[in-house]
């Protein structure tokens, strides 16, 4: 049964159950750019508490009932990811707006962890033609394969959230979304014990952590149902039963035949759990003037 909300359209999304759809009406978009604007990009950035400030003006418009279906949503086992977006996506709205509205969203959830490649509680970024990273993220034309975040710091990542901001010259870059109940291998790779052991993980200097630490591919929830945090870039397997574990599940979860893939448009802000949705990315087809700009937030619950 899908809740109702007044200012916002909420549906489940066509092409998965588990994806829960939230449209921002008009009306309400232009109700929040006031108190939007009481606060400068430099007063969200270094003042924490406003942060949560314009969260509540958000909240509130929703008679203080879309914090409690986020929340829901994205703590849900059956569940666990929503896109949510204006109804009708505005240029005229300012990046600053978006930054502002995913900041609100985000702090509905939870506390956002430290960006520390952007030094900031959030990072912006943007994905071009021609790119000198360590890092698949901003490679245009690689797949970016199924993974988790947080899987290479100590913080607890609970949650992921990514924000498109602009697009140009944009063809392919789809997202891609995998559940883990909905993964054919997921209950053979879990019962594997090489599974449950400590691997190393790392990361480039791009991340600008200066630190690895150790923990397993997969756990379990209070249920025993299992949870994972993996990435195919940054373990650092200590032998070769480990290596090979690593690659039976790269080759699984991108063979997978259960994969959501979705086409965000811009405005659009995506919000998944960060232990049993798997996320990555379509190749874009080249183009010298390709560009798409992102926001990623990423926090825990607590």
């Amino acid at each position: 049964m899908i809740e109702k909300i007044e200012g916002f359209e909420i549906s489940r999304n066509q092409l998965s159950q588990r994806i829960i759809d939230i449209r921002i009406d008009d009306e309400t978009i232009k109700k929040l750019i006031f108190p939007f604007n009481k606060f400068d990009l430099t007063a969200i950035e270094y003042k924490p508490f406003t942060r949560f400030t314009i969260a509540r003006s958000l909240d509130d418009l929703s008679k203080n009932k879309l914090s409690i279906l986020l929340n829901k949503i994205v703590r849900d086992r059956n569940t666990g990811c929503f896109i949510i977006s204006p109804k009708n996506f505005q240029k005229k709205l300012d990046e600053n707006f978006y930054i502002k509205l995913s900041t609100a969203i985000s702090h509905l959830i939870g506390k956002p962890n430290h960006d520390s490649m952007s030094g900031k509680y959030y990072a912006k970024f943007y994905i071009k033609h021609e790119d000198a990273s360590d890092s698949y993220l901003r490679k245009a034309y690689k797949n970016m394969d199924l993974h988790t975040d947080g899987t290479y710091v100590n913080e607890i990542t609970d949650w992921l959230m990514m924000t498109k901001l602009e697009e140009k010259n944009v063809e392919g870059g789809e997202t891609v979304m995998l559940h883990l109940d909905d993964w054919e291998h997921c209950k053979e790779l879990f019962n594997n014990p090489i599974g449950k052991q400590n691997f190393i993980w790392g990361s480039p200097k791009s991340k600008n952590v200066d630190y690895k630490v150790e923990h397993p591919v997969f756990f379990a929830d209070e249920k025993g149902r299992p949870k994972i945090s993996y990435i195919d870039q940054f373990p650092e397997p200590k032998n070769m039963e480990q290596g090979n574990f690593l690659q039976n599940l790269s080759d699984g979860l991108e063979e997978s035949n259960n994969k959501v893939i979705t086409k965000l448009s811009p405005g659009s802000t995506i919000v998944a759990n960060n232990y049993f949705w798997l996320h990555g990315r379509k190749p874009f087809k080249e183009n010298e003037k390709l560009s798409r700009g992102l926001i990623r937030i990423r926090g825990s619950f607590n």
